[in-house]
Formats: C-alpha cells, structure tokens, sequence
C-alpha cells in the first residue's frame, strides 16, 4: 500500500501548459521512426519528499497504462505497432538512485524544479513537422561553478586519504556549474542530441524545468531477454597521443577494470546464474573531442525480474559512483558541494520487452532561470588533483560550446 502523497503522484496526467516551451517528442533513444508523431498520454513525477519506492511506483505506473513491465525475461507480447501506446520516457535522478541503494540525502540540489523521477507515457499520434521560422534569440550567460579548482582538488586529496585508510577503493566527484540565460533553453539542450557519440542523445521537457542529454554511456538496455551495460571510465584527448597514452596507462585500465567487476556483480544479482560476461574490454571509443575507454558487460535476464528489481540493482551506476558503491557514494554525500541534479541518473525508454537507459554523464539542465552541467570523474590512488580537474573541463567543454551555439 503507497503512501496517500505516492496515490497522489500516481495520478498526474500530461500537462496542458508548461513554463518552458513545448518541443516535440525527442526523448533518448525513444524510436526514431516514432519520434514525430507522439502524444503524451500520462505523466507521474516524483520528489524524493513525497516518499515511497521510485522504483516500485515506476512499474506500477506503467503498468496501469498497459506498459506492463514485471518479467522482462518474456519478450513483448505483440510486435511494436504504429497505434496506440508507443511505450514512455523514464527519467531517475542520481539522489533517487542513492536512495534505492541505501546511501544518505547529499548536499542540496542546485535544480529544485527537477523531478527525481518522471515516467511520461506516449500513445502514436499523427506525424508532426518541425516547428517553423528563425532560430530564436538566444544568450547564455557566463558559468558559476560550484567549486573551485582548490576544492575539487582538495576532494581528491580527501577520496585518496579514504584509498589509503581502506574506506573505498575508487569514488567519483562530480563538480556542477550553473549559467542565466534569455530566451527559449530547448533549441540550445536539443543541439546536445546531435554531439558526435551521443548514444543517448535527446531531450525530456517539464512545468518548469527540462534535461539535454548527450551521453555516450549505456548504464543498463533489456531486448530479448539479454542484459547490457556499457560502463566508461577513463579519458584522454582524442589524437593520435592521446589514444596511445589512454591504451598504455596502467592507472586508467585499473580503473576502468574496477568499476566493470562493480558492473558484473550489479548484473548478477538480477542475472542467470552464470551468464555474466565481458565482451570489448577497454574499447576506446570516442565522444566529441575526447577518446574513452568503454567495456560491455552481458547475461541473460532472471526469470519474473521486473523493472523496479533492475533499477534497484543498477542504480546509481558503478561508473559515476566507485567501489564499494554504498561506501563511496557516503563518501560523495561528504565531499561534493551541492547535489548532482539531473547528471549521473538515468534517462531512456522503457516498453514491454525492451528497456534502454542511458547515464546521464554529458547532460544538462535548465530551470526557469539557469542552464545547469556537472562533469567529473573517477578518483583512485594513483589520481593526480590536478589532472582531474583538468579531466573534468574537458568533458563539460563541449557541453558548454553546445549551449552557447558555438
């Protein structure tokens, strides 16, 4: 039995006016020959102060909108049909994700109008062309960050300490900046799609509020009864030099390494006994302007696993958060200065016999007022604090040229 505010936000239908303009239907890795022609049908939003399980609300909401997602081990029903539901955008923020998995309330989240969950249903509507006339005007402000480059430095002093003492074995810091803009922040977030290596590229608007993702990164995709996730941890330029030196370093393969053994026991809880394996171990694979290193890791879907089960054992993904994961993300409570938002969740699409999120690194976010980012990166004890901070502008550097239209 849900709490009555839980009943409440169960309830919710599709808003009929927002404070931000309305875009059409692009949400990541929706299918793109339906992505034109979509109706939202029924929305649930959720704030971690309204209590309750995201994830169990999450597949009763679904379900109770013939989105039945309870053993996904059995294939869809029926084939994927041009009428009716097409299936519905999921959206789980990084805080709910800690929650699912034990760990404490962070620090305040610098996007209070975004939603720690949302579930929006879409039935197929009629084909819709793209809205029509001149760009609109547009202008982004200068960033704020939340840190300074002394502190973020000083967090990876303090993850190393945690190393040495045997707290944890990697963390991840995250950093958040944020920036006013004037005018209409939609055009500016749905360019982030378009970034090369944006698997998860799309955008998922709110009352007041709207996410841009151009994440590279599977955290976990359902078909036909096989489990995936495709962490990525380690990152250099993406020349000629840069390759070399990623493929040749001992600390970023230790890393990378790591956190895939995090991911094989995430897997393995919700798996066939004996089905998780490895392909591509360290791929280097490229995203904008930077080369990274990206595993796969598979099995096959325990029988009756339904959707709030998958979430509560892949949530927060291993790569934005370390190992031990509860112990790191106790750590990331401590040391990261406001809450990560909208970043290191997950955002995707969901129908009977397919799941697709992607981790929403590589994201931002606007409110009525600002356009948010966060970048980071694994911590281990071989870290040099200075590097990392570099690392971490790096990865925000084409976000932020993205959004100003550059």
């Amino acid at each position: 039995m849900y709490p009555k505010s839980t009943e409440r936000m169960r309830k919710v239908g599709p808003y009929g006016v927002e404070t931000l303009p309305q875009v059409l239907v692009n949400a990541p890795a929706a299918p793109a020959a339906c992505r034109r022609g979509l109706v939202e049908r029924a929305r649930l939003q959720w704030r971690r102060t309204d209590g309750g399980d995201p994830a169990a609300l999450a597949e009763e909401f679904l379900a109770a909108h013939g989105l039945p997602l309870h053993d996904l081990a059995q294939p869809a029903a029926q084939p994927h049909r041009s009428t009716g539901a097409c299936g519905a955008a999921l959206y789980l923020s990084a805080a709910a994700g800690a929650l699912l998995a034990g760990a404490p309330d962070g620090a305040p989240e610098p996007t209070p109008a975004l939603p720690d969950l949302a579930v929006v249903v879409y039935d197929h509507g009629p084909t819709r062309p793209a809205p029509p006339g001149p760009p609109p005007t547009w202008w982004l402000g200068e960033w704020t960050e939340s840190w300074t480059p002394r502190q973020h430095a000083d967090a990876v002093d303090a993850v190393r300490a945690a190393i040495g003492r045997g707290d944890v074995y990697q963390t991840n810091l995250v950093g958040h900046a944020a920036a006013r803009y004037t005018g209409d922040p939609l055009p500016a977030l749905s360019r982030l799609g378009a970034l090369p290596g944006a698997r998860y590229g799309g955008v998922l608007t709110g009352d007041g509020w709207a996410i841009g993702c151009a994440s590279p990164e599977t955290l976990v995709e359902v078909t036909d009864g096989q489990l995936t996730t495709r962490p990525i941890k380690g990152t250099r330029p993406a020349t000629a030099a840069g390759r070399a030196e990623l493929l040749t370093s001992a600390k970023e393969r230790a890393e990378h390494i790591m956190i895939v053994d995090l991911e094989r026991n995430d897997l393995a809880r919700i798996a066939r006994t004996g089905t998780v394996d490895v392909d591509d171990l360290f791929a280097v694979r490229r995203w904008c302007d930077l080369w990274q290193a990206e595993s796969t890791v598979r099995a096959t879907v325990a029988d009756g696993l339904g959707l709030a089960d998958l979430l509560r054992a892949t949530c927060p993904g291993g790569s934005v958060t370390g190992a031990p994961k509860l112990a790191a993300l106790n750590q990331i409570s401590a040391l990261e200065p406001v809450g990560r938002g909208a970043s290191m969740g997950a955002l995707g699409w969901v129908a009977p016999g397919r799941v697709d999120l992607g981790l929403t690194i590589r994201t931002a976010a606007a409110d009525a007022e600002r356009l948010h980012t966060w970048a980071g990166g694994g911590i281990t004890w071989d870290s040099d604090p200075t590097a990392e901070v570099a690392e971490a502008a790096a990865k925000t550097a084409p976000i932020r040229a993205t959004l100003a239209g550059r």
